[in-house]
């Protein structure tokens, strides 16, 4: 009989369910579930799983050091999508690389269907991720916090933090995810840290510093000032710039996001 571990929809939950399907069934047949999304199957045993940190910590360990920091880059970010099989297919990598001759070239076999799953997601999260880089717009508030709102697809926030962090460690500043209800915060001088499921005053939120409104107006009449209009091209501007990622960005901010960019 097959046994479903069922976890909570979060890389430390998902991590605590492999941990248990590979210490129990690693041999067997085995799969991951989400709480959230799980569909039930007829002849099988469902486990449920508690979050815990040290069988996290188990995984990430043994992942490094038989599959390599590479493969362990790719499940994580694979982990952050939105794939609600995303947990069962790392594990049915972890599986399938037992049978490789060496292990840390697992994810060059595509033709593994979990290995092709794993890919595709990895790079789905990545791609976004990347792109947030560029898209990510910050306003200072009243109490000199940089703070920016965006709405991914995937929960990113893990994954682009390293990045603002070292371009602004002088500063405070958060991000936060309004889509997952998810935030990174940093303060001067410290690593950043997640929060999660926690409700933000949006009166604070909206309370900018006046040198803010003021660069927001220049940045906006500098946006406008260089845009043809007897240039525009729509389709190749959705391109570059998708319509999903406008809305948060202060210079479309007060517009229809189908309305003008340069």
């Amino acid at each position: 009989m097959k046994t479903i571990y069922i976890c909570e929809d979060s890389v430390t939950g998902m991590l605590s369910a492999i941990y248990d399907a590979w210490m129990e069934s690693r041999d067997k047949k085995a799969g991951i579930g989400l709480k959230e999304c799980l569909e039930q199957q007829l002849f099988c045993e469902y486990k449920e799983v508690e979050v815990s940190e040290r069988k996290a910590g188990a995984v990430v360990r043994l992942i490094r050091k038989y599959l390599g920091d590479e493969t362990y880059r790719d499940f994580y970010q694979a982990l952050l999508s939105e794939d609600p099989e995303k947990a069962d297919a790392v594990f049915r990598v972890m599986q399938s690389a037992r049978s490789v001759k060496d292990s840390r070239k697992i994810m060059e076999h595509l033709s593994d269907p979990a290995v092709e799953k794993v890919f595709s997601l990895s790079r789905q999260v990545g791609n976004e991720a990347h792109r947030f880089l560029e898209f990510v717009r910050f306003r200072e508030l009243k109490n000199g916090v940089l703070f920016s709102e965006i709405v991914p697809k995937n929960r990113i926030l893990s994954c682009i933090a390293d990045h603002f962090s070292d371009r602004f460690p002088l500063e405070n500043w958060m991000i936060c995810d309004k889509r997952h209800n998810e935030c990174v915060i940093h303060r001067v001088r410290y690593h950043w840290v997640l929060v999660k499921d926690r409700e933000w005053d949006q009166e604070i939120r909206e309370r900018f510093s006046e040198s803010e409104k003021e660069f927001a107006r220049l940045w906006t009449g500098f946006f406008d000032s260089i845009s043809i209009p007897e240039r525009e091209n729509r389709m190749c501007q959705m391109n570059h710039l998708p319509l999903r990622y406008r809305a948060e960005m202060t210079e479309f901010q007060g517009k229809p996001v189908f309305e003008k960019s340069s």
